[in-house]
């Protein structure tokens, strides 16, 4: 095959790679973009791609400060890191730090000149290569050029060869066997080992990958720290001007040495405050732009606040149960299956959506949310409520009733459900949970984590037996799952797995056409239920409160912010 730029190449479908409380920060839309409607599948709801207030540039005024509520002040700054992939974290990131592509609301990925002239793939010696050539004047904040060293040192980090560099996805870099100097030092010839169709996932702000300085990411010790209660380093728009931890607050400023277009905003300011709390510092005026999800309270605050609009759209987000599979009472996977079965979703979907005029349905695939095209049940019964069956399943895995609670060998089926504070639907779900658990015979003991602390100290380090936060979409269908899924995954949080489920990703990763790879995406989707680490609620609400005036910026389905872009109107 000859040199062929895919700079227009539309997303299949979407992904999931990151986490959040309550409601995960999405990449957001370029400010142009208008709304436009995403496929319908059958019983699914006509929902809006985007909900962002476009406006030209023209039509902004220059200057003032976006505040915006996010629910965790992070440690680790870095969303290449395995402790950063945090929404919050990305949030912050994502006006600092470079990414090479940017997302319309049906994926499309269009090249972000600020940091790339060029990028295509050709083949050569019967090998997928990719060739990026970059923006002459882009440049660290360090005064250092931006250059294929720096596609080389990220490389290296994530490639998965060395497991010191606790990268938070190794996805499509495992698949490069090299990565060269092209033509000078602004371009890099990156060779793959065997096809590689989401390659545009490199770099890219959409699947929250973003470049970091060769400099920091050059050892283990520098990877895994440098960007450490730190942003030491950035190459976008806007710079760190001020990282305070006791006041939760990250503040940002336009950079003055910034190549591209100039920023409109002067200042962001990022809020970390417990997300219940969020539609009360809007309703004050303390914060411009926050996401309420499927907290009805906050959505009924924002329709009466004055000068405040409601943002929302239908994206690849959903609310979920994490099982631990390294559990020591939930190593057995029909016991996670019973538990799966036990559970009745749609009592939680209708709790949990009650108030918000959105379609109360569950959710009976991990890849796809309804209003895809290629949305499937694969379960096989397992997202059916069925007590009786989870008995079943119970007592040939030993499990034995005792009393009003089960066991085996002794020990109590006794299992810790970890949740932060102040997410109304986690509180909702565990307790919702506890109740239908302990009619089975299963005990649930509730741990509420501060909201600081939920992933750094539980999630990231898989302390927890069961736990419920939301997944964030991405436009890269295999590329973005894979993380959360594969055995090896970087947040797969539930550490379950198999080797079908890791062949059929890689399968949709270098499929050639959309049928191929929404057919190996629902293969694996039916091996997860197999494997039983994460049982689907329901599509999650993207549902944020914003200033009336705020432009290019909202609910953003799978569209990037152009930071650039946003601002007030006249």
């Amino acid at each position: 095959m000859g040199r062929r730029p895919l700079f227009r190449h539309t997303a299949l479908l979407a992904g999931l790679t990151a986490v959040s409380l309550s409601l995960t920060l999405c990449s957001c839309g370029p400010g142009g973009s208008g709304a436009r409607a995403l496929p319908s599948a059958v019983e699914s709801p006509k929902l809006t791609a985007v909900d962002i207030n476009p406006h030209d540039r023209a039509e902004l005024r220059q200057g003032g400060t976006l505040r915006m509520a996010i629910p965790q002040y992070s440690t680790q700054w870095s969303p290449l890191q395995a402790d950063g992939g945090e929404s919050s974290t990305i949030a912050v990131a994502k006006p600092l730090l470079p990414t090479f592509f940017r997302s319309d609301a049906a994926g499309t990925q269009t090249p972000n000149p600020a940091y790339l002239e060029d990028a295509h793939t050709e083949q050569r010696d019967g090998r997928q290569v990719v060739v990026w050539t970059l923006n002459p004047k882009a440049r660290w904040s360090d005064g250092t050029p931006i250059t294929w060293r720096d596609i080389e040192a990220n490389w290296k980090a994530l490639n998965g060869k060395d497991p010191a560099f606790r990268a938070a996805s190794s996805t499509g870099f495992e698949l490069v066997s090299s990565v060269e100097r092209g033509k000078d030092d602004h371009q890099a010839v990156m060779t793959f080992e065997r096809p590689y169709s989401e390659w545009q996932t490199m770099f890219n702000g959409a699947a929250n990958a973003p470049l970091l300085p060769a400099g920091k990411v050059a050892t283990p010790e520098l990877f895994n720290t440098a960007y450490l209660d730190a942003i030491p380093v950035t190459a976008g728009p806007f710079k760190v001007e001020r990282m305070d931890r006791a006041a939760q607050t990250v503040t940002l400023v336009a950079d003055p040495a910034w190549w591209g277009d100039k920023p409109l905003l002067e200042r962001i300011v990022f809020h970390a405050m417990v997300p219940n709390t969020m539609a009360a510092a809007f309703s004050k005026g303390e914060i411009d732009l926050f996401n309420n999800g499927p907290d009805v309270a906050g959505y009924q605050l924002i329709r009466s606040t004055p000068g405040a609009a409601v943002r929302r759209a239908g994206g690849p987000d959903f609310r979920q149960f994490t099982l631990n599979s390294r559990s020591p009472a939930l190593t057995d996977p029909t016991v996670r299956q019973a538990i799966f079965q036990a559970i009745n979703r749609d009592v939680i979907t209708r709790s949990d959506l009650a108030g918000l005029d959105w379609p109360t349905v569950t959710l009976n695939n991990h890849l796809l949310v309804a209003n895809q095209n290629a949305y499937r049940d694969n379960s096989l019964g397992l997202s059916r409520y069925d007590p009786a069956e989870a008995v079943r399943k119970l007592d040939a895995a030993g499990w034995k009733l005792d009393g009003d609670v089960r066991r085996k060998d002794g020990r109590e089926l006794n299992l810790r459900m970890v949740i932060p504070a102040g997410v109304t639907q986690a509180q909702n779900e565990a307790a919702s949970a506890t109740g239908m658990l302990k009619d089975i015979g299963v005990k649930v003991t509730t741990v509420t984590a501060n909201p600081n602390e939920f992933f750094d100290k539980y999630v990231n380090r898989r302390d927890f037996d069961i736990t419920a936060f939301s997944l964030l979409g991405t436009p890269f269908p295999a590329s973005g799952n894979r993380t959360n899924f594969a055995t090896n995954g970087g947040t797969n949080y539930s550490q379950a797995g198999s080797p079908a489920v890791d062949a059929a990703f890689d399968r949709a990763a270098s499929a050639t056409d959309a049928a191929s790879t929404f057919e190996a995406l629902n293969q694996a989707d039916g091996e997860l239920w197999k494997v039983a680490g994460m049982l689907p609620l329901y599509q999650r609400p993207q549902l944020f409160g914003a200033r009336a005036d705020l432009a290019n910026i909202g609910a953003q389905g799978l569209s990037d912010i152009v930071w650039e872009n946003v601002g007030y109107q006249k």
